[in-house]
């Protein structure tokens, strides 16, 4: 099964940090949110970026809490390269794990928390991304939480926003049409109702929405026993 079926090559890397700088505060404001909904781990804890991309949440959590040790998953080599220099010029490498492939090749459990940001939306079939699910609560302790985000599904006005939000951030309108028209097709856009059944089902209780902005919402859920 694969966490995130489409390329993200050596050049998509290097840019990925930069390309949308004016839609930052987006970002920030859904890792404060993360940051709030993990306070109250162990010291010590152990978390599972599953997708970590080039370690955005890594670095934004690893800031905050000082001691927590991570494990990165991420099945793009250049995008996981970008995560580890961001982490060797943080001073967290000593924290970091860094796991080149599918969540499914990690043989680790007992993690204290876990994040998936904006991952599970690229696992098209509705029981695959079950599963991808399943397999993060299958390597977390029980009662542990999961900070989860996707796009979901939202009105005719919603994606209207949306597209604006990336002409503000300076993509080409071409691109913008483009990207809009994949929604529901290369990228899997439900009903919020649908992917907090989908998290149920996997083996966590009921999730809280904790955060919308346009079509990214995110949820807080924990591991049933």
């Amino acid at each position: 099964m694969s966490d995130r079926p489409i390329a993200f090559d050596e050049d998509h890397a290097k840019s990925y940090e930069t390309r949308f700088a004016k839609l930052e505060p987006m970002k920030k404001a859904l890792h404060l949110v993360a940051r709030l909904g993990l306070e109250g781990l162990p010291e010590q804890a152990r978390i599972l970026c599953v997708g970590a991309g080039t370690g955005a949440e890594v670095l934004a959590l690893g800031e905050a809490f000082p001691s927590w040790q991570f494990v990165a998953v991420e099945p793009a080599a250049p995008m996981l390269a970008r995560c580890r220099e961001r982490a060797e010029a943080a001073g967290m490498t000593d924290r970091c794990t860094f796991h080149e492939g599918y969540l499914d090749s990690l043989d680790d459990r007992g993690f204290d928390a876990a994040t998936s940001i904006l991952v599970s939306q690229f696992v098209l079939d509705r029981d695959e991304r079950r599963k991808f699910f399943a397999g993060i609560a299958d390597r977390l302790q029980p009662g542990a939480p999961l900070v989860t985000a996707d796009l979901a599904h939202g009105s005719d006005a919603l994606v209207a926003l949306w597209r604006k939000a990336w002409l503000f951030a300076d993509m080409p309108p071409d691109k913008v049409e483009a990207m809009c028209a994949t929604l529901g097709k290369n990228v899997s856009v439900l009903p919020p109702a649908d992917i907090e059944s989908l998290i149920e089902e996997a083996g966590f209780h009921p999730p809280l929405r904790c955060f919308q902005s346009v079509l990214i919402h995110a949820w807080i859920a924990r591991r049933r026993d």
